[in-house]
C-alpha cells in the first residue's frame, strides 16, 4: 500500500509533467524557501535529474544573505537553469495599499513584467491550500486575466484530475503542484530525502539581556520572505525532526511573521487579487 508522502509525490509529479506537455513556454517560481526547493527536488525526479525549464526567482535585492548564498549553493551543485528577474521598485506600487503590502506587491508587479518579457503561458509557483484562507480557494491549473488577476468565483472544475488548459491569449496559468501539500507534510518529505533547506528555518538565539544561554529568545523563520517584512518566531526547533514534532502541536500560523498579513484584513486578499502568488 502506498504511503502518504509517496501518495503526495505521485499526484505532483503527475501535475507537473502534465505542465510541460501541455503548457508552452513554461517557467517555474523558485523563492528558495522549504516548498518551492521541495518541488524543485520534484521536478528533479519527474525528468531524471534534470530541469527543462527555467527557474525564476523574482528579486526585490530584499531577500537575506543566507537566502541568496542557499540559492547560489544550489543552482552550482544541481547545475540549475536560473534566472534572477528584477522587480520593479516600492514607489511605483499602488499607493493606496498599506506599507508592508505594497513592499510585497513588487513580486506581483515583477511577475508581471516577467510575463510581458518572456510571454509564458504557464507558471509553476509553490503555493499550498493550508498556508492561507485565499489560497484554499485555488485550483491546480488556475487561470489569470491579462493583467493577471485572479478570480476565484469563476474557475474550472478539477474532477478526477482532469485539467482545463485551454486559455485566451494574453492569459497565462498558474500551476500548483504541492497545493494539496500541508506544511508538516512538506518538511516530512524533506527528512525523507534528504532535501536541502536554507539554514534560516533552524532556531538560533537572538541577541540580548544576558550572557550565554540567557542572552536571547529562540527564534527561527516558519516562512521565508523579503528581510524588509518577514519576521522570525519564537521557536525552539533546530533539527528538522523537532520543527516537525513542533508543527504537529503549535497553533503558531505559518504566516506569523509576514508583516502584511497583519496590516489590515483585507491585505492579502487584495494582492491575491491583482495577482500575488
Amino acid at each position: 500500500m502506498t504511503d502518504h508522502l509517496t501518495a503526495l509525490e505521485h499526484k505532483s509529479i503527475h501535475i507537473i509533467r502534465e505542465a510541460y506537455n501541455r503548457v508552452h513556454p513554461l517557467a517555474m517560481l523558485w523563492s528558495i524557501g522549504k516548498d518551492s526547493t521541495a518541488m524543485l527536488w520534484l521536478v528533479r525526479k519527474a525528468f531524471y535529474g534534470r530541469v527543462p525549464f527555467p527557474l525564476v526567482l523574482l528579486d526585490t535585492e530584499q531577500e537575506m544573505d543566507e537566502v541568496y548564498a542557499f540559492r547560489d549553493r544550489l543552482i552550482a551543485e544541481w547545475d540549475l537553469p536560473c534566472i534572477n528577474h528584477p522587480c520593479p521598485p516600492e514607489d511605483e506600487m499602488d499607493p493606496t495599499l498599506p506599507p508592508n503590502t505594497r513592499a510585497a506587491m513588487r513580486k506581483t508587479e515583477g511577475l508581471k513584467t516577467l510575463l510581458e518579457k518572456e510571454k509564458y503561458r504557464g507558471i509553476i509557483a509553490g503555493i499550498r491550500r493550508d498556508e492561507q484562507a485565499m489560497r484554499a480557494k485555488e485550483r491546480v491549473f488556475s487561470p489569470r486575466s491579462m493583467d493577471g488577476a485572479w478570480d476565484f468565483k469563476d474557475q474550472p472544475p478539477e474532477f478526477w484530475d482532469q485539467y482545463k488548459t485551454d486559455i485566451p491569449d494574453g492569459c497565462h496559468l498558474r500551476i500548483h503542484p504541492i497545493l494539496h501539500w500541508s506544511e508538516v507534510d512538506i518538511w516530512r518529505y524533506h527528512a525523507r530525502e534528504g532535501i536541502p533547506f536554507c539554514e534560516l528555518y533552524l532556531a538560533r538565539r537572538e541577541e540580548g539581556e544576558g550572557d550565554g544561554e540567557s542572552g536571547g529568545r529562540m527564534m527561527r523563520y516558519r516562512s521565508l520572505g523579503e528581510k524588509n517584512i518577514t519576521k522570525p518566531v519564537e521557536s525552539p526547533a533546530s533539527t528538522i525532526d523537532e520543527i516537525i514534532a513542533e508543527l504537529e502541536t503549535t497553533k503558531t500560523s505559518e504566516r506569523a511573521g509576514r508583516a502584511m498579513d497583519k496590516e489590515t484584513e483585507d491585505s492579502f486578499e487584495r494582492l491575491r487579487a491583482k495577482g500575488y502568488m
